[in-house]
């Protein structure tokens, strides 16, 4: 089938282009045989609506599952599929063996033309108390890889350490999947454009820090409640995620304790207010909360399997890491709420608000700023590079001489290979609150020179200072004097396309 053909993406879903572009090609896909797909997101990204708008554009069987005994669900499974058919009667099955051979005896080709699309959603919860299930569903995917099928079936899940598992290793789904698709938050372009604060920079990085990219934040969650300008944003974060009425103020908390794998939650908190206290390292973390390095090794290997928690490669350091909390609500939990919690249940918003400036800045803003700008780099500031980029992340170059280690916030480098050198395209500086000067450049041409003499190649490499509290007027005039285009300085403006930074020149 060709592109034109397929349904456009509905107006009503938001951004999502990608994802719906691989659901519809998945789902239209003219194999005679069955196709499985995963998909996976965290709570509140919106991969119902998404799969709801795609069964009815496509046509198709949608069931979502509830939590509930194996019969209960058995049931429900049975009513919607009735009622999908237009039968008459009640559907009756004993076992999902029984379900799952009915609902592929549906696709028979003999049925009707075209594929035929079958969405269940929460599929994790009729794992819990089928444990069979995706043995089930191995048994007829590879029955009709033999015999013709119209079944394109797509599998949904919110805990991801479950959905993730049903591909992993010697799982009965193993190799099966011709789809698997992970809905991710917007990214913070996006999520301006989606909370209606793309023509101010200044309150949309703000915005990000606290909320993310989660669409039921704004919609379902506060109503459209949505801070008109940046003089508005801490009466607004006080009434919404401060308040003790919001269904904002107990989300991180709801967050973690929805993952299946995590039992003790008191343990995964402090794991994860040691990373927002700035304990980024394994030895760090374990340090913070009083256990050993390998005591911690699977509350790690839990939260990364939950998309909670990133562990970030150190570019320039082989088996150097750093962890990230990737949701920034539960960041802004850890570093700001979680301290005051007796005090924001007594109302006090205001005032843990403002006494809590200077920690908002150091161990909220300041972190999400700089995976702001390596987003930038990933997307359109690739523009601004000599060639293609093969990683971008952050790491610490070592300056022996100086005994000092120079922090690199943000790094664009193309690795080696045939007998070409690593490549390094970008070295950056990122600062929330701090107006960038001369001594930051100098702080990177000292870094690239080190880099130059480990044998990478740096003939290419830009030099950024991504600040979104400006640049002093010394830095702006050096750069400007150099006129090379290897100077950039990259503000909030330019984060989010309100300016162009100049183009790299050769």
């Amino acid at each position: 089938m060709q592109h034109h053909n397929r349904p456009d993406k509905p107006s009503h879903v938001f951004d999502r282009g990608a994802e719906w572009e691989g659901l519809s090609a998945f789902a239209d896909r003219p194999l005679p045989h069955a196709m499985l797909g995963i998909v996976s997101g965290r709570r509140r990204m919106g991969k119902t609506y998404l799969l709801r708008a795609l069964v009815e554009r496509h046509g198709g069987f949608y069931f979502g599952a509830t939590a509930g005994t194996e019969a209960e669900s058995l049931r429900q499974f049975a009513a919607a599929l009735a009622d999908h058919v237009g039968s008459p009667g009640l559907f009756s099955f004993a076992t999902w063996d029984d379900a799952i051979s009915y609902l592929f005896g549906l696709a028979d080709p003999r049925h009707g033309e075209g594929p035929m699309l079958v969405v269940i959603d929460e599929f994790p919860y009729l794992a819990k108390t089928a444990p069979e299930l995706p043995s089930v569903i191995q048994r007829e995917i590879d029955r009709f890889q033999v015999e013709e099928s119209r079944m394109r079936l797509l599998l949904c899940g919110s805990a991801m350490s479950v959905m993730g598992g049903l591909l992993a290793s010697t799982a009965p789904l193993r190799g099966r999947a011709q789809l698997e698709l992970v809905v991710r938050p917007f990214g913070y372009r996006a999520a301006a454009d989606f909370w209606g604060v793309v023509d101010s920079p200044a309150l949309a990085a703000r915005l990000h820090a606290v909320v993310g990219g989660t669409p039921a934040y704004r919609r379902q969650f506060l109503a459209d409640d949505v801070p008109g300008s940046l003089a508005e944003f801490d009466d607004w974060l006080c009434r919404t995620v401060l308040s003790p009425f919001s269904p904002l103020f107990r989300e991180a908390r709801y967050l973690l304790a929805e993952e299946a794998d995590i039992r003790d939650t008191a343990l995964y908190h402090s794991v994860l207010a040691a990373v927002a206290q700035g304990n980024t390292t394994r030895g760090g973390i374990a340090g913070y909360i009083g256990r050993k390095s390998v005591d911690i090794s699977h509350p790690l290997n839990v939260l990364e399997d939950s998309h909670l928690l990133a562990r970030e490669a150190d570019i320039f350091r082989a088996g150097k890491s750093q962890y990230r909390i990737t949701e920034p609500l539960i960041n802004f939990y850890e570093a700001v709420m979680r301290p005051s919690w007796a005090r924001l249940e007594a109302g006090q918003a205001s005032d843990v608000w403002a006494q809590s400036a200077e920690r908002f800045a150091a161990q909220v803003a300041g972190p999400h700023f700089e995976a702001m700008c390596r987003e930038y780099v990933l997307g359109p500031g690739r523009a601004l590079l000599s060639s293609a980029v093969g990683q971008v992340g952050g790491g610490v170059v070592t300056d022996q001489a100086a005994r000092r280690q120079i922090q690199i916030d943000v790094a664009a480098v193309e690795p080696g290979a045939g007998g070409k050198k690593q490549a390094v395209h970008l070295l950056g500086e990122a600062k929330w609150g701090t107006v960038m000067g001369l001594s930051h450049l100098e702080r990177l041409t000292r870094a690239r020179e080190l880099l130059t003499g480990r044998d990478m190649d740096t003939t290419q490499c830009v030099l950024a200072c991504f600040s979104a509290a400006g640049f002093s007027d010394a830095l702006r005039t050096e750069a400007a004097a150099r006129g090379d285009g290897r100077v950039l300085l990259i503000g909030l403006d330019e984060l989010y396309g309100a300016a162009a930074p100049a183009p790299h020149r050769r």
